[in-house]
């Protein structure tokens, strides 16, 4: 160990500082904070090879953030000359993605004004609503498309309306539709919504229960599905404490 420590001197302790940067940013398992620092270079070439190459993958998602910041400049110009529906809802999702939701509901109302016969502009703003904190508004555009299509996005659409149910008070009919969307869906939001509300209701071990479901879903997924899941994971890790606290 010592030998490599000096081989590699003063690279190693280059090696270290991006693997414990990149453990801040990404928090895998905490384990991997112990072998970063008591293997030394050895510990943090082991992590990057596991844990941070496979993010190199990503590296290519990150450059469409210019492309798609010029395609929202060119509509922002085009839209001036051509106020379509169909150019308003490419900028909305475009701003959705950028996770500018203000302006992306702007833009889907927009869209919705000029031609409302798809379901799709509804639920997207709908969705920016509901990251908005403003339930209430979120209700009858997600009402509409699940009455037309309860299965609408993987029943995320269906999740967000029983959460936003929650999120307005009406804890009875969110309580039901979570129940009748977690028959088959099992997205992680879905679940820790459901959590959310029971908790709300100091119904703790039901709260556990859902809760721990998502964390069970980790052992089974692949790499990249548990890196995109991470959020998630740590969030029902730290509802699981909160209630049991």
């Amino acid at each position: 160990m010592g030998f490599l420590s000096h081989l590699l001197y003063p690279w190693g302790i280059v090696l270290q500082g991006l693997a414990i940067v990149h453990f801040i940013r990404r928090r895998p398992d905490t384990y991997w904070i112990f072998i970063i620092m008591f293997l030394g270079p050895l510990g943090a070439i082991i992590y990057l090879l596991v844990e941070a190459a496979p993010d190199l993958s990503l590296v290519g998602q990150s450059f469409k953030v210019f492309p798609r910041r010029k395609r929202i400049n060119e509509l922002e110009a085009a839209i001036r000359d051509n106020p379509s529906a169909g150019n308003y809802e490419e900028l909305g999702n475009l701003y959705l993605d950028d996770n500018n939701f203000g302006k992306a509901r702007v833009a889907f109302d927009k869209a919705i004004a000029a031609r409302a016969d798809t379901p799709d502009p509804f639920y997207r703003r709908g969705v920016c609503a509901i990251y908005l904190g403003d339930a209430a508004a979120a209700l009858p555009d997600l009402e509409r498309v699940v009455s037309k299509e309860p299965d609408y996005d993987f029943q995320r659409a269906a999740g967000l309306l029983a959460h936003a149910y929650a999120q307005t008070g009406q804890k009875d009919k969110a309580e039901s539709l979570f129940r009748q969307v977690t028959v088959t869906s099992t997205l992680s939001e879905t679940y820790l919504h459901f959590a959310e509300l029971l908790a709300s209701e100091g119904r703790t071990a039901e709260a556990r229960e859902w809760a721990q479901k998502v964390l069970d879903k980790k052992p089974n997924m692949p790499s990249y599905l548990r890196r995109r899941e991470r959020p998630w994971f740590r969030r029902a890790s730290e509802m699981l404490k909160r209630v049991s606290a």
